[in-house]
């Protein structure tokens, strides 16, 4: 066996969830619009085909956040070096607490989750739109 003497997920999640912010679906529905605010879809493209997005939300792969965030990184993008409040997003909630997690030890100061991810935006009858992918330049 090559795991042996780690944690599992699961205390990596609740540990997670110790530390980070929880937005309850129905109140990031109220708060989208805020010029302050930038939602984050970490889901996969093919889930965001599939399922749909919530309206307005960037997508940053969840492979690609801590660089995206790092303003050293030769990936970093200008958005995350925006005095913004950031609410990320997964279908579940397991990637989005990790992910918001790593995001404030990096430095982003007003990050928070979706409490239930898109699951639980879905169960709660809030608007979704169709994922739009972007256009190849040249």
């Amino acid at each position: 066996m090559t795991v042996r003497d780690g944690v599992g997920y699961q205390v990596l999640l609740d540990e997670a969830k110790s530390v980070i912010e929880s937005i309850a679906p129905e109140r990031l529905a109220s708060e989208l619009g805020d010029p302050g605010l930038v939602v984050i879809d970490l889901r996969d493209i093919r889930e965001l085909e599939r399922e749909g997005v919530i309206e307005g939300a960037l997508h940053a792969p969840r492979g690609m956040l801590e660089f995206w965030i790092d303003p050293d990184s030769p990936y970093a993008r200008p958005i995350f070096q925006e005095d913004k409040r950031f609410v990320f997003y997964c279908r579940s909630d397991w990637r989005s607490a990790l992910a918001t997690a790593v995001a404030m030890r990096l430095g982003l100061q007003r990050a928070s989750h979706l409490e239930g991810g898109f699951s639980a935006w879905l169960e709660a009858g809030l608007a979704v739109a169709p994922y739009k992918r972007k256009k190849k330049q040249g």
